[in-house]
């Protein structure tokens, strides 16, 4: 259940809201990169305080990948340099992260840099940062003294009845956990087929490709991101020349090969870039071409990382 009590904070007046609840005023919709900035930190932190909050747990955390949905110019390492290695260790779902550091990621998520997550404590506390500086922070009490708090930054905080950014709201897509059997399941199809593609998915939009084989499985799961989804795929094919011949026209694939040092490297492309990609994977040892629309994407199976008690909490 999400917290009993939800304020939307915004520096948007709403003696200037439309009979809609549309905004009307002058206000906007980027950061100011300062004491407006300042002033939505200081406010998520006093709900923070209020509610004895000093730890938040990354959920969902996402990165920019091949479409930026953030509002301003993309930044090297999606507004995370600083908070965490460039292969983003520490931001992954289920990570608990300090109060100072979840505001820097506020920080991020209000500048549009790329880098999005919720914040939350369980059902005590969230703090979800949407569109065009609106955020949203529940807590398991009215939280008098920071709303009063928030007023005098010179935002406003008003009640809400849910975040509109609630997980609850989510339709999720069921993947089985990735148990023991599981895995066990998993070695007898790659006795039978020799090798499998795997794509893990640790950070939305950031993902890793593997190229799966009975000898390398094991080392291949352990280092695995927490939480990961897995989603599994027939073997790349040997005749790189004819995956890239049966590329369509008018069309935008993700285009994943094995390179020459053995690694798997991806990218997505579109029929303008057909031959720059040829280019770039001269050489490889094998590829596919995976259609980016949902209903002509059939992986094998897909499965999720549980936690070491054998919950699965990842939501997918």
């Amino acid at each position: 259940m999400p917290p009993a009590f939800v304020h939307r904070i915004t520096k948007y007046d709403p003696a200037d809201r439309d009979e809609r609840g549309h905004y009307t005023g002058t206000e906007g919709t980027d950061s100011d990169h300062g004491p407006v900035e300042a002033a939505y930190l200081a406010a998520v932190a006093a709900f923070a305080e209020v509610s004895g909050i000093d730890r938040l747990e990354i959920r969902e955390p996402a990165v920019t990948g091949s479409v930026h949905f953030g509002v301003e110019p993309p930044v090297g390492g999606d507004g995370l340099g600083g908070l965490f290695p460039p292969d983003l260790a520490g931001y992954y779902d289920g990570a608990a992260v300090s109060l100072p550091i979840a505001l820097e990621l506020v920080r991020a998520m209000l500048r549009g840099q790329g880098a999005w997550c919720r914040l939350e404590v369980g059902d005590r506390f969230t703090v979800h940062v949407g569109w065009d500086q609106y955020v949203y922070v529940g807590s398991d009490g009215p939280c008098a003294d920071a709303v009063a708090r928030t007023r005098e930054l010179g935002l406003f905080a008003e009640p809400l009845a849910a975040s509109p950014y609630a997980a609850e709201f989510d339709e999720p897509e069921p993947a089985e956990p990735a148990d023991e059997d599981f895995w066990a399941r998993l070695r007898t199809e790659l006795a039978s087929r020799q090798a499998l593609l795997l794509e893990e998915t640790h950070v939305r939009n950031a993902e890793r490709w593997h190229r799966l084989t009975t000898a390398n499985l094991d080392a291949v799961r352990a280092g695995l991101g927490p939480r990961a989804l897995l989603t599994f795929w027939p073997d790349l094919s040997s005749d790189v020349g004819a995956v890239l011949a049966a590329l369509s026209p008018e069309d935008s694939v993700e285009f994943v090969w094995e390179a020459q040092d053995g690694t798997i490297r991806h990218v997505v492309v579109d029929d303008t870039e057909y031959q720059e990609l040829t280019a770039l994977v001269a050489g490889a040892r094998a590829a596919c071409a995976l259609s980016l629309y949902t209903d002509e994407r059939h992986p094998l199976c897909v499965a999720a990382l549980p936690d070491r008690d054998g919950v699965l909490r990842a939501r997918w």
